[in-house]
Formats: structure tokens, C-alpha cells, sequence
């Protein structure tokens, strides 16, 4: 699928790398796929066959890389997870709990091939790890390399909610104690600092905020303003996965109430996204509500779209909507459509209110009250002037605030100051980047 998570790594690396940072953007697990041009490495570390393999079968634990370093090729992990389902809960608890081991986990062998690399091929002045849950290898870089480490915290509490509690509680315990060697968290929102904090007890760790971006380079389209086209039907617009937590369930409810309303020309809800195996029961409901309602030609699902595709999507809609049930520590897609000029509708919870505070290019609603969802979506619809003016100011904020080279610029300020050494100040609180 197209990961939040990978495209937003892919993004701030193509950044650096304008910047004339020599950055290396290593995939674990798989190969990312990004809608942008793909800056990663052609290789895999922690080789998602392997991690598995080593986790359910201690003789793939001693293989030696020649036997079993051909799992590790990215073309055969596309393959076997194309159409995969994950394993379920119990079992990705144990793997995660043994990923955090590091050295002392099933998966050993993985940190040394992953050290051994970076120590001899790339030697590296700083290494960032864009989620914690990978951390295990820590105590190993800093040992070995010796170099600053720095995580990048973007939805790790996610993953871990959705693991039986005895797996979150061990893992939990040693995120804390791997911490100890994290040099600095790198967030995205104060939400989300305190969040985080709070969540896994890091009360002595180093929190710095820098501003979240997106590449507008393909953008430019949308620079004025853009009018209905006469004819066309105000759209609302879903970009993201079809998941419960994505909140495509409570659009649903709020487009049902809308279509009761008397229109010029009724309102359509165009959706696109990845939709994943475990999920088609969840997005099969929902279009069997709207059938059942008989408005079967009053939506579209595009499926997953290209980067193409998410701009044509973003020319079609007047307003998006991704009403999450989780507490959103990114939300790029809002970015993405304030940079199309399009306003958003969102719950006032996670990342959001921030974000809507910087670019002023939304409306906020109690989270999951279809009602007041439905009426901030009735307001925007019934006054295009109003939307397109609300849209364009989001531009506008997005352009001046959250552009992936800002991010990049205001990333490696951090960066710096780690590969510098300590503060003389000493100081170890929060710390909003240079004014982000």
C-alpha cells in the first residue's frame, strides 16, 4: 500500500538530498512504495521473510547470510506481499516484543548484518530511525558507530494499541528502556510530544518539533482559484485507507444526512485509497449503506490511486474529509489538499488542530458527531465562494509553512545540533525547532 509512514520518509530524504545532505534512506521490512520518485536504497534491512522466518523457526536464526540472503530481495518481498494478510495479533506482538530485543532477540543476527553495513559501508555522522519499533538495534549503533541517533515518532502508539496488552506492556518496557539511548524524538505537533511522553514514560528524553511537509513541486495548477465547473456537483472528497480507525464509516452517516436535504444539485462523495484484504468487509458495508439509500450513482471508489490519479482526485472534489477515530499524528492528506486549494472538514483531535491553526484552511467538528460533521460539510457546499476562499488560505499557509524543503530545513537544524554535541545549556525539555 501506499504507507503514510514511507511516503513521508521518501519525501523528507528527496528534501535533504536537494539540500545537498548526503542522506541514504534505508527500507525495512519491505520496499516502500511512494506516489513520488522512490529515493530509497535497493535493498531491504530486517528483510520482512527473514524477521518472520527467524521469529517462527530457530534454524533460520543461524543461517548464514549466503543462504538466506536471497529472502532479503525486494522484488521476491513484493511478490509474497502483494496479496498477503498479516499475521494477527499474537503474533505480530511476540515479533515486535523480539524486534525490540535487539541482540537479544530472535531476529540478532538482522542488527548485526544492519550495524555491520552502516559501520563499514556508509559510516554515517547521525542515524534516524523514522519509528521506535525498530529500535531494538539502538544500543548496537550507538556502541559501534558511536554517532548521534534520533526517532522520528509518527503513529508508533498505533501499532502497539492494536497488540494484545501483555505484548504492548513488554514492549512498551523496552521502548523505555532503549530511550536511554535515543539521543532526540523528532515530532511533528506538540499533540503529539505530550502524547508520546506520556504514552511510554519518556519524561527524561529529548522531544524536538519541526514542521510537517509535503512536495508541492507538481502543484502549481492550483495556485488560483478554482470555481465549480457548471454542471459539476459540489464533491466531498475521502483520500486515505478504508479502515474503521480512517473514520470512512462516519462520512458515510454525515453524506447520508446531507442527500436528505433539499439541493440545486445533490452532493456526491467521490473515495479513494488503499484497501487492504482485512479491511473489504468494513468497505463493503459501507457501500452497501449507500446502495441500500439508493444512491449507487451518488459515489465513486477510485481505488488506490497514483500521483497522477491524487491530483486529478484533488481537481474533482470541493472539500475532503478523513473524520479519523484515532488520534492522527501526521495527516499528510490534509496538506496535500490545502496545497490543491481544497478545504477540509476534520475532527478537532490528534495532529489537526495544529495544522488547521498554521494553514487556517479548515473547519474543526467534535470528534465522531456525524451531526456537526455534516453541518460544517452542508456550509461549505452551500457556499462555494466561502470554500474556495477557506481553500485557497490553506494554500497559502501550506506553501509558507509545510513544504517538504521547510521540513527538510528545519530537520536537519535538529540534526546539526546532535552531531554538534550537547547544549551547553544542557537542556533536555521540548524544543520547537527555529520557530516551527
Amino acid at each position: 500500500m501506499y504507507c503514510g509512514s514511507c511516503l513521508h520518509d521518501n519525501t523528507l530524504v528527496g528534501a535533504l538530498r536537494r539540500q545537498s545532505v548526503d542522506a541514504l534512506l534505508l527500507p525495512t521490512y519491505t520496499p516502500i512504495r511512494t506516489d513520488e520518485e522512490d529515493v530509497s536504497a535497493n535493498r531491504v534491512f530486517f528483510g520482512g521473510i527473514n524477521v518472520y522466518l527467524q521469529q517462527k523457526y530457530p534454524f533460520f536464526r543461524h543461517l548464514p547470510k549466503f543462504l538466506d540472503g536471497w529472502l532479503d530481495w525486494p522484488w521476491l518481498i513484493r511478490w509474497l506481499a502483494r496479496d498477503a494478510v498479516g499475521p494477527g495479533p499474537e503474533a505480530l506482538g511476540a515479533l515486535a516484543v523480539s524486534m525490540l530485543q535487539g541482540t537479544h532477540g530472535h531476529q540478532a543476527k538482522e542488527v548485526d548484518q544492519l550495524v555491520h553495513w552502516l559501520e563499514k559501508d556508509f559510516r554515517p555522522q547521525l542515524v534516524g530511525l523514522t519509528n521506535i519499533l525498530i529500535g531494538g538495534c539502538i544500543p548496537q549503533l550507538k556502541r559501534r558507530l558511536g554517532v548521534p541517533v534520533a526517532v522520528t515518532l509518527q503513529g508508533d502508539d498505533i501499532f502497539l494499541d492494536y497488540l494484545p496488552e501483555h505484548h504492548r506492556r513488554e514492549a512498551i518496557r523496552w521502548i523505555r528502556e532503549i530511550a536511554r539511548d535515543v539521543d532526540a524524538f523528532v515530532v511533528y505537533s506538540r499533540f503529539y510530544a505530550d502524547h508520546m511522553r506520556n504514552y511510554l514514560g519518556l519524561d527524561d528524553a529529548r522531544f524536538y518539533q519541526v514542521p510537517l511537509g509535503v512536495h508541492v513541486g507538481d502543484f502549481g495548477a492550483f495556485a488560483e482559484p478554482r470555481r465549480r465547473d457548471r454542471g459539476r456537483p459540489p464533491t466531498i472528497g475521502y483520500l486515505a485507507r478504508l479502515a474503521p480507525e480512517k473514520g470512512l464509516h462516519l462520512l458515510v452517516d454525515a453524506f447520508l444526512e446531507l442527500r436528505r436535504d433539499a439541493w440545486p444539485q445533490p452532493p456526491r462523495l467521490l473515495i479513494a485509497g488503499w484497501l487492504g484484504k482485512q479491511h473489504e468487509p468494513y468497505a463493503r458495508e459501507q457501500f452497501r449503506r449507500l446502495d441500500a439509500a439508493g444512491l449507487g450513482d451518488a459515489y465513486t471508489y477510485r481505488g488506490t490511486v497514483d500521483r497522477a490519479g491524487k491530483l486529478q482526485f484533488l481537481r474533482e472534489i470541493d472539500v475532503l474529509s478523513v473524520p479519523t477515530t484515532f488520534l492522527e499524528p501526521k495527516g499528510l492528506y490534509v496538506l496535500e489538499a490545502l496545497a490543491a486549494g481544497v478545504p477540509v472538514v476534520q475532527p478537532s483531535h490528534g495532529h489537526f488542530p495544529e495544522l488547521l491553526a498554521s494553514t487556517g484552511g479548515g473547519r474543526l467538528f467534535a470528534p465522531g458527531d456525524v451531526g456537526e460533521l455534516a453541518e460544517q460539510l452542508r456550509g461549505l457546499l452551500r457556499d462555494p465562494d466561502a470554500a474556495v476562499e477557506l481553500g485557497m488560505q490553506g494554500r497559502d499557509g501550506v506553501m509558507r509553512r509545510h513544504t517538504a524543503d521547510r521540513m527538510a530545513t528545519e530537520t536537519m537544524l535538529v540534526y546539526r545540533d546532535l552531531i554538534q554535541g550537547p547544549r551547553a545549556s544542557g537542556n533536555h525539555g521540548e524544543h520547537e525547532a527555529h520557530g516551527a
